[in-house]
């Protein structure tokens, strides 16, 4: 019997989970913090970490995806109302696309700036689009409102999670613990 099926999470989707939460929760504030660096030495070598973990995130979350189509979730409680089942749905299904737009919209954003994506120092990701400043500006800016966006469903989704766990008590947060 796998975890799924026991009600809880698989410990490979347990791992995945809370390994993309810690990662994501440095990177959005570190993201805006970048932005009100200095120019330099510092500031570079942050841009790169900022990048280099950006490309680990989005390698997780395509795992990630792959690992939950081959081993779907626990089944939410029965009692769950069916709008609130609709609404976990469709926050799941945000919080996924965040994790692969924001990602890929910071490469498509960093190609049209011209740096490079060194990741980790290890090799260099190819660019997206030539050099294009009025673009990468745009893409930027969009990246910015992604990660807001994504660390407010972050926060309904942590909410949720609470909810459930000291209200309703009704075990869904176990199932990821």
């Amino acid at each position: 019997m796998n975890g799924a099926t026991a009600g809880r999470y698989t410990l490979i989707a347990r791992v995945l989970h809370w390994t993309m939460a810690l990662l994501v929760i440095a990177m959005i504030p570190a993201g805006f913090v970048l932005m009100s660096l200095p120019a330099g030495t510092v500031q570079d070598a942050a841009f790169n970490l900022h990048r280099s973990a950006g490309v680990l995130l989005l390698a997780l979350v395509l795992v990630r995806i792959g690992w939950r189509l081959g081993h779907p979730p626990p089944p939410l409680p029965a009692a769950l109302p069916a709008a609130q089942r609709a609404i976990a749905g469709v926050a799941h299904l945000g919080l996924y696309a965040l994790l692969l737009a924001m990602p890929l919209i910071g490469w498509w954003a960093t190609s049209a700036y011209g740096a490079p994506i060194v990741v980790f120092g290890l090799f260099e990701l190819p660019p997206l689009v030539a050099q294009d400043r009025a673009l990468s500006e745009r893409l930027f800016a969009l990246h910015g409102f992604a990660g807001i966006a994504l660390a407010l469903l972050i926060a309904a989704h942590a909410g949720a999670a609470l909810h459930h766990h000291f209200v309703r008590r009704d075990g869904v947060l176990r199932r990821m613990l």
